[in-house]
């Protein structure tokens, strides 16, 4: 997915499960190629601890969204372009595990949190931490035009909020099928057409992409576009912070979707071995100890602490909308075609 944090090209990380790892480089070079998003990134002080502590080289080869990246590993299954994958979410994972991508690995420290995550039980997935993707708002927007601030999807239709709201493409973007498959769970199959119709009426843009929608037609980012209503992350608020601390946005808690980013031992890798650890690293508490500053994304582990602020300016959703993996799976891509449809004509 496309995270608030700018892209990070990593060339070389050192693994294990944890920085007192005892796998050392004495026992021998070790190399192993992971396949992330274009969002991963991590602290290079971390990075640097990792090399010390351990023989397995990571190469970090970005590839895309979560959606590019899933389809790649698809296609490269019979020759896999790595040994393990970070970034795969919840609204592609039907599909990864469909096509036969990943084979099974169990963190030792699973149970700490992941496990309510899983999506099946062969340990074939890992969830390493949550993005929700919900509706923001510019609130210094609204109480400056005085118009009441929205709070539900059904809102977003309301005339008085024509041409206020910026969404990327479900066709194109993570972020954008995360919303299309809340506006399935939220009006249902025979509501949610209709729906985007009565979106489309009231002037919604929408773009390629997360990166254009936030950055350049939101209000209530840095690029101060004209739009003060934008999908985004339930996090994205911790982001856009006044020097009080109090956050310049809002997310509006009651239109998330869930999204569960998940890492796992790509079939075929040339050291299962070392891949596993990797994924063992992604779970540890230091790397899952900096997702929030460097991701902005939820730990996936439990009682990880939030940075400063969390608490209040961007809460984790209690009650996100999900649809099953399955249905997902079986019924995405006519979504999709559906929306364009309805959206494009």
């Amino acid at each position: 997915m496309l995270q608030l944090a700018g892209a990070t090209a990593l060339a070389v990380l050192t693994a294990g499960c944890s920085l007192a790892g005892t796998q050392g480089a004495g026992q021998g070079a070790r190399t192993v190629t992971l396949v992330a998003h274009d969002s991963f990134v991590a602290d290079e002080g971390l990075l640097a601890k990792f090399k010390e502590s351990t023989g397995i080289t990571l190469q970090v080869v970005n590839s895309g969204d979560a959606g590019e990246l899933t389809n790649k590993l698809a296609l490269t299954r019979a020759n896999p372009i790595g040994d393990v994958t970070y970034g795969i979410d919840s609204t592609f994972a039907s599909r990864a595990l469909r096509e036969g991508v990943l084979q099974p690995h169990r963190p030792p420290n699973a149970g700490q949190g992941p496990e309510r995550y899983a999506l099946e039980p062969e340990n074939r997935l890992t969830a390493v931490d949550v993005a929700d993707v919900c509706v923001n708002i510019d609130t210094g927007w609204f109480a400056q035009h005085g118009l009441p601030e929205p709070t539900t999807l059904r809102d977003l239709t309301d005339p008085r909020y024509k041409d206020l709201f910026a969404v990327p493409d479900p066709a194109t973007s993570s972020p954008g099928l995360a919303f299309l498959l809340d506006t399935v769970a939220a009006f249902g199959e025979n509501g949610w057409q209709d729906y985007w119709r009565q979106l489309t009426a009231n002037g919604v843009k929408v773009s390629s992409g997360w990166e254009e929608a936030y950055n350049q037609d939101f209000s209530g980012s840095a690029g101060r576009g004209p739009r003060p209503i934008v999908l985004s992350y339930a996090s994205s608020p911790a982001a856009e912070t006044n020097p009080d601390g109090t956050s310049r946005t809002k997310a509006l808690l009651d239109t998330c979707y869930r999204q569960v980013e998940y890492a796992g031992v790509l079939t075929g890798a040339k050291d299962p071995e070392a891949a596993g650890k990797v994924v063992d690293f992604l779970l540890s508490p230091e790397f899952q100890a900096q997702v929030a500053d460097t991701m902005y994304v939820y730990p996936s582990v439990r009682d990880v602490p939030l940075p400063p602020g969390w608490q209040t300016s961007a809460p984790l959703p209690e009650r996100p909308a999900e649809l099953p993996a399955e249905q997902v799976q079986q019924n995405r891509d006519r979504w999709v075609e559906q929306w364009r449809s309805v959206v494009r004509g």
